[in-house]
């Protein structure tokens, strides 16, 4: 299989092997003039109603499954297609299409791909992209869902939902545009979604009949398996962005306002240690110390031990000297 070259993208902290506290971008101060100006949305900015329907659609069906029943069989299938296409989100799209903190082979990067897309949050190309602009001007005018100059619900999910920022630049996963089977799961990326959805429903009603006793059916299972378990998927994912840029710890200055939050950490499988993450983009575990929880962390692992990923970056080893621990980690 082909191994892929991996380029150094982040742009806050470029370099593996880097001095423990890099100089972070100059913080400009925001005015309050400004601020305002910025919860000033623009008409492309407003939601679009009419390409927003799927979304909505899903929220709804899904905050109504109950109508179909609750079973544990449905209950488990909710959590396993949460945490699990949770992962596609936290250890794919985000430590491998945006800042590529490990490696893995052409046929796996495409298995990913299409894995990311069943979450129903764009394609790798477009999410990649966003994010790593959202890197370049962390809680600056330019960043598209700062919470603390855009507000809560922008920053949560209006920038999602509306025209402005439906759109691939390409230009910003240059090194990602070079493979074209990325570009079609990217352009159909509403495909895997609808295949999983499909799925699920045929898995409940295989059970109904296979295995009555847990009282369950292709609709109950099509509602909780998928509906309800993507709705939820929606809001975990959206709270990186709209709450671990407000509540949480600072451990390190980076120039933004990203912080470490142990509650989100659970959520999104590692993401809420987020301040570490805007202090070393470039490594792939969010947790920094072994009591900081990161699921993701774990099954990367996983994957590297059977040879489905490797050369997977780590934080700088000064990082856990006494002196530097003390110095530079405010836990």
């Amino acid at each position: 299989m082909q191994q892929l070259d991996v380029q150094s993208i982040n742009t806050r902290t470029p370099q593996i092997n880097q001095p423990l506290t890099p100089t972070p971008n100059p913080t400009v101060k925001i005015t309050d003039t400004q601020k305002k100006l910025l919860r000033t949305f623009t008409v492309d900015e407003k939601i679009d109603w009419a390409g927003s329907i799927p979304f909505f659609g899903v929220h709804v069906v899904g905050l109504l499954a109950f109508l179909t029943g609750i079973s544990w069989a449905a209950i488990a299938m909710c959590l396993f297609m949460y945490y699990s296409r949770m992962f596609a989100i936290t250890g794919i799209y985000h430590r491998y299409f945006s800042h590529r903190t490990y490696k893995t082979s052409r046929f796996f990067q495409a298995v990913m791909a299409f894995w990311g897309t069943s979450c129903g949050q764009q394609g790798p190309l477009w999410w990649a992209a966003h994010h790593r602009h959202h890197h370049k001007y962390s809680d600056q005018p330019e960043d598209i869902h700062s919470p603390g100059l855009r507000g809560f619900w922008w920053s949560h999910w209006g920038w999602i939902i509306c025209k402005r920022y439906a759109d691939t630049n390409e230009e910003a996963v240059k090194d990602l545009t070079k493979y074209p089977e990325l570009k079609f799961i990217n352009k159909y990326h509403g495909l895997a979604p609808f295949i999983l959805a499909t799925l699920i429903f045929f898995f409940g009603s295989f059970l109904q009949h296979a295995a009555p006793g847990l009282h369950t059916n292709g609709m109950q299972m099509l509602c909780w398996g998928f509906f309800t378990s993507t709705t939820l998927l929606y809001h975990g994912t959206f709270t990186i962005n709209s709450l671990s840029h407000v509540f949480g710890k600072k451990r390190f200055e980076t120039g933004d306002d990203s912080k470490n939050n142990f509650i989100l950490s659970i959520i999104t499988m590692g993401e809420g240690w987020h301040n570490n993450h805007h202090k070393f983009p470039y490594a792939e575990s969010q947790g920094i110390y072994w009591w900081e929880i990161d699921m993701s962390h774990y099954v990367l692992k996983v994957f590297s031990w059977i040879g489905l990923v490797w050369d997977i970056q780590i934080h700088p080893k000064e990082l856990f000297t006494k002196d530097s621990n003390s110095n530079t980690a405010k836990a």
